[in-house]
């Protein structure tokens, strides 16, 4: 939220720097994202007075001589402005003066002419209509007469500003607002508040045809409506238009204005119906019917459920509630008359109906975060005050309010000193407890024993629960965080550190791949249906039961993830279409499945490992290679079989089993799924993108408890390579696992061929193998090696019908 140091200063004497506020701020809990300087890139600009204007003759160019007071009476400077005249004052950018966007002045010759600086306009100062008159109008900045030559232009035109750009937690929802921080800022520099005017008058004018209806409570639990008539559309005036582009909004007129300031300044957002558009004077605030359209302000038709809240005008809607109002109804130069709208909306209606319907408006952030009734009331007064302020209406009599009940005072409750300091750990002096809870507009009385108090907290505090918790949270964050002094807890012992075995299982398996290449990377624990879509998961499939998120900050994330692929798949995709053409990432995080559905307890987090591969130089042999060396760091041994994932390329995949459980798959993303994929088409590189995920619990129930020590052997390995002939369907990996079987002295075997031809047979295939045959306690003979690949060649025969070729 954007704060104007000058706004502040309206309702609160600052005697600290800005710089020294933002400080003090962030001591008491709000952090200034940053602290704008408005004139901080301009430089050496001041008031220039042209006191000569000579055009140059075959250019469109004027040299004019400028006084610039003590800078120099006679400073000459080329100009192509159309409207430069003698007498004009406008700024001057000196030689070595610097301009916003790192634009920098320096004395040169014009068309032969020597030019010692430049004459600049509004827009070349950063400035809008709205900051400073004149600032948009062609050529050069008209400056009053009544300013100096010499002058320092930030003074002149209000550039010398700073503002504020502060992150409000959602819990303070009092404070999304310019009277919000100014009551921070009065209680931490112990200031009294200067509360913005309120008052008006009301002539004795009625509309008795006016009537508002809440069929809603649950959804709107107050509306205040104000009737107000004789309008004059028109400009607001300069402070308020300079007000609103200091937080980044544009004035549009006067009416409309108002209805910005306020919720800027109070915090209440506000609306305007006009009167002259709506088909009744009957109010009604209602549940939206199943498939009921409404177009709003900016032109885009809405198709509505009974989860909206909406305001009619009888029959027909004229208001998102909370959202955004309605076309039919906006504020018009033709407008007259007009209804003020000040209301309470539930914060989780307007939030889901906000991010359902995908429009999201500075009106809605403040109904998502809280507004309380207090500032519903205050909203609305001063809504009326500026309306005679600037005299653009007549306040009528016809006030309405509508409310479901809720009490008009804080809510009261007993809190205790000695509660307070042991939330804290620090013992606060009791008269500084109450000074700073006084300060915060909090009305405390201590009672005889010296404890105790009663306490009511603000109306605009909707934040402070009954009970101690949160009034040490006030406490603190005024008498300074410094004094807290570090203390064991209660239950604290004193541990040798390190990490446990889970950890330390998840850092070894870390370390191994990022031996292997892999970056480890963090993504979100949610996506959306579309994920899943991606990867063709069919709608029955198990991965389709899932936890849906209630009110999700995203229609991108709805649901918590069953599955790590596609969360790497979409950091995969995201690097490729940035120009990050190769790379390997892996997660280890969790994924969840509900126990139950509907939901009644809190669903199974289960730890899985995921990896991805993409670029030109992967293949499916990247993961294998990663995946077995992942094994061998915990002493297991991996068998494959073809894998049925619908993600993968049912040839290019495979199944990771552990003495006979699948415990995850990896493999080549499915063709089909690669090409719906947003990604360089002219680029075959982009579309080599390979996928691991793997059960980590269920891989971790087959490691070896212990490894043992087995010294390398005294006496060399011996090779063989054998060449077999083997049906089209047998797997590799079913053949390694049938000659491991026939001979325990067999280490590693490699599959380096894989031959076809007419000539081996039809639905034939040749597959050639290193094996390596391992000695014990003494050299192997080549007779030994002989038995040894006769008794493999036998299994391979009876098991797999496998000749050698």
């Amino acid at each position: 939220m954007k704060v104007p140091f000058s706004w502040l200063k309206r309702y609160v004497d600052i005697d600290v720097t800005p710089q020294e506020l933002q400080d003090k701020l962030f001591s008491c809990g709000f952090e200034v994202e940053e602290l704008i300087d408005l004139g901080a890139e301009i430089s050496r600009v001041v008031v220039g007075v042209v006191t000569e204007a000579v055009p140059q003759e075959g250019t469109h160019l004027h040299v004019c001589k400028v006084d610039c007071g003590e800078y120099g009476h006679d400073i000459q400077i080329s100009t192509g402005a159309p409207n430069v005249y003698v007498g004009m004052h406008t700024p001057a950018a000196l030689d070595g003066a610097t301009l916003p966007g790192g634009v920098t002045i320096k004395a040169r010759a014009l068309r032969g002419v020597e030019s010692n600086g430049m004459l600049c306009s509004g827009e070349e100062l950063g400035l809008n209509e709205d900051l400073y008159p004149g600032a948009e109008v062609y050529g050069l900045l008209d400056l009053p007469k009544d300013t100096r030559p010499g002058e320092d232009i930030r003074a002149v035109c209000g550039l010398d500003e700073f503002i504020f750009d502060i992150s409000i937690t959602a819990n303070r929802a009092d404070c999304q607002s310019i009277l919000g921080i100014a009551r921070e800022v009065a209680a931490v520099l112990d200031k009294p508040l200067k509360m913005p005017a309120t008052d008006y008058v009301m002539s004795e004018a009625t509309d008795p045809r006016l009537s508002i209806t809440v069929q809603a409570p649950d959804l709107c639990p107050r509306y205040i409506g104000h009737y107000v008539r004789n309008i004059t559309p028109g400009q607001s005036p300069r402070w308020m238009r300079r007000d609103l582009a200091l937080c980044g909004l544009r004035s549009i007129s006067n009416v409309v204005d108002i209805t910005n300031y306020v919720m800027l300044e109070i915090g209440q957002p506000m609306h305007a119906f006009d009167m002259d558009t709506l088909e009744s004077c009957r109010i009604i605030v209602r549940r939206a019917a199943e498939g009921e359209t409404i177009t709003t302000l900016d032109g885009k038709e809405f198709s509505l459920n009974a989860q909206n809240l909406v305001i009619c005008d009888g029959e027909k809607p004229v208001a998102l509630a909370g959202v955004m109002g309605g076309l039919n109804s906006e504020i018009t130069d033709k407008t007259t008359q007009l209804l003020f709208e000040s209301a309470k909306f539930a914060r989780d209606n307007v939030r889901k109906t906000a991010r359902s319907l995908g429009q999201n408006t500075d009106a809605s952030s403040h109904y998502e975060k809280g507004v309380s009734e207090y500032t519903t009331e205050l909203g609305m007064a001063r809504a009326l005050h500026l309306i005679q302020e600037l005299g653009c209406g007549e306040v009528t009599a016809t006030h309405i309010d509508v409310s479901a009940g809720a009490p008009r005072q804080g809510k009261q409750f007993t809190a205790r000193l000695s509660r307070i300091n042991a939330i804290l750990g620090i013992q606060v002096p009791a008269d500084a407890v109450l000074d700073i809870l006084r300060r915060l507009s909090f009305e405390v009385t201590l009672e005889a024993d010296g404890d105790t108090m009663q306490v009511v907290p603000p109306r605009w505090r909707e934040d402070i629960e009954i009970g101690e918790p949160d009034l040490a949270e006030e406490v603190i964050r005024e008498y300074g965080y410094e004094h807290i002094v570090p203390t064991f807890l209660k239950a604290a012992t004193v541990t040798s550190g390190g990490l446990d075995a889970d950890q330390d299982r998840q850092a070894r398996a870390k370390r191994t791949l990022c031996a292997q290449g892999f970056y480890e990377a963090i993504t979100l624990s949610f996506y959306a249906d579309a994920d899943l879509d991606a990867l063709h998961i069919a709608p029955d499939a198990p991965e389709r039961n899932v936890v849906r998120i209630l009110n999700p900050i995203s229609s991108n994330l709805t649901i918590m993830r069953p599955l790590l692929a596609p969360s790497l798949l979409n950091a995969a995709v995201e690097n490729l279409k940035k120009g990050n053409d190769a790379g390997r990432l892996f997660e280890l995080a969790n994924v969840y499945a509900p126990k139950q559905q509907p939901l009644t307890q809190l669903p199974e987090e289960r730890l899985h490992l995921g990896l991805v591969a993409f670029g030109a130089q992967e293949d499916f042999f990247t993961l294998k290679g990663a995946v077995e060396a992942l094994g061998a760091a915990f002493g297991i041994a991996f068998t494959f079989r073809r894998a049925a994932a619908p993600w993968l390329h049912p040839g290019i995949s495979a199944d990771i089993l552990c003495e006979g459980e699948c415990v995850g798959m990896f493999g080549k993303l499915a063709n089909d799924v690669t090409a719906e994929l947003k990604l360089p088409k002219d680029s075959r590189d982009s579309q080599k993108i390979f996928l691991a995920e793997i059960d980590w619990p269920a891989l971790m129930a087959h490691r070896r408890t212990a490894l043992r020590y087995a010294p390398l052997s005294e006496f060399p390995a011996v090779q063989r390579d054998l060449a077999l002939v083997a049906e089209e369907t047998v797997a590799c990996g079913d053949i390694m696992e049938e000659m491991r079987r026939a001979c325990p002295q067999l280490g590693e075997v490699k599959l380096f061929d894989i031959y076809r031809s007419e000539a081996l047979g039809d639905g034939k295939k040749s597959m050639a193998f290193t094996l390596q045959f391992l000695p014990d306690d003494k050299a192997l003979t080549p007779d030994e090696v002989d038995r040894f690949v006769k008794k493999i060649l036998g299994n391979l025969k009876y098991k797999l019908n496998i000749e050698i070729r």
